[in-house]
């Protein structure tokens, strides 16, 4: 009797274990793998399936306290970030505080809470406030914009006469190597002389600060194209001005520099003025042999920050400086044609 009544127990015992074995199984299968849930939205997003791609990583659960949430902060992180691309920015950054109630101190989620901040202040209060940060620096780097110009306005206009009557001279060696100059030097690329200036010659025992080859690529340049517009204006002049210098008693020289060259200042002012108006923008190609001006403080800032801003910034100094070289050339064109335009 007493064997009788312990087999049923044993066998209900029994069954009870093989429902448990198979219960496990089944309820570890009921719930899914949070990587393999990751790595299907990972497909989505390759496959170009963003709005697919975000609802299958926010069916990641939240982990339970002492499991990894590996799986759950990067498939938030991945969510908020396809959020803030479609400036679904309340949603981004929900995400995100998502991540910070569990692991309050995940930086990445704390920088795109930050980001996120910053893309819903209005574009203008954006950019007065980019204004206060990068302006004075982009204004000390103006500076040196301004010293290359100066510069080059004193050597070039100088160096560009002493062209001009050279390839007017009769000596006719004098002439054609003047021609050489103005045919080389208007004929490549002002990039390439800057590079030439500064790369090419320490290989030839000359070496030059970026400061020093930036004037002298700009001189040089410069000189080349004023010469050919002094030249032009110079003999423009009517040929019988010069034969009443003669006959006043006068010398080449003396008629050039009395009575030939004073005439040519109204007629060169606009193509000059011009031409140093290119020349405030040509100074950002020094930019590129490490001279650090207004183009490449701004390039700088701009591949630092990734802010649009910081050019346009760079690009009013620049409009300022071209409108006030404008109006003065427009003005000292004015003056020089007082009589003629009476």
């Amino acid at each position: 009797m007493e064997v009788g009544t312990k087999r049923p127990g044993a066998l209900k015992g029994a069954l009870g274990l093989c429902f448990f074995l198979l219960l496990v199984p089944a309820v570890a299968l009921a719930q899914p793998d949070p990587y393999e849930i990751l790595a299907s939205a990972t497909r989505e997003v390759n496959s170009g399936n963003i709005e697919a791609a975000l609802q299958t990583y926010l069916k990641v659960p939240a982990p339970e306290p002492g499991e990894d949430g590996g799986a759950f902060v990067r498939s938030r992180m991945e969510a908020a970030k396809i959020c803030f691309s479609t400036a679904e920015y309340e949603k981004s950054a929900s995400l995100c505080e998502e991540i910070l109630s569990l692991y309050p101190e995940n930086l990445e989620a704390g920088n795109l809470i930050k980001q996120v901040a910053v893309a819903q202040t209005p574009k203008w209060l954006r950019f007065l406030k980019d204004m206060g940060t990068y302006f004075p620096t982009l204004l000390r780097a103006s500076g040196m914009t301004i010293l290359l110009v100066l510069i080059t306005m004193v050597v070039s206009p100088v160096a560009g006469l002493f062209i001009a009557l050279a390839r007017i001279s009769r000596v006719r060696s004098i002439a054609w190597f003047f021609w050489c100059y103005i045919w080389v030097f208007r004929g490549t690329p002002l990039l390439l002389q800057l590079f030439f200036i500064y790369y090419g010659l320490p290989p030839l025992g000359i070496t030059l600060s970026p400061f020093t080859a930036a004037v002298l690529g700009l001189g040089l340049n410069y000189s080349a194209y004023l010469a050919e517009i002094m030249r032009g204006a110079i003999e423009s002049i009517d040929a019988g001005q010069m034969e009443a210098a003669k006959s006043l008693g006068m010398t080449y020289r003396q008629a050039m520099r009395r009575i030939i060259v004073p005439q040519t200042y109204k007629r060169l002012v606009p193509p000059v003025g011009n031409e140093f108006i290119a020349l405030i923008k040509d100074t950002a190609l020094v930019s590129t042999i490490a001279m650090v001006e207004l183009m490449r403080a701004a390039d700088q800032i701009f591949n630092t920050t990734f802010n649009i801003f910081i050019l346009m910034q760079a690009a009013m100094i620049y409009l300022v400086m071209t409108s006030i070289f404008t109006v003065s050339f427009r003005k000292l064109e004015d003056r020089l044609g007082v009589y003629e335009n009476r």
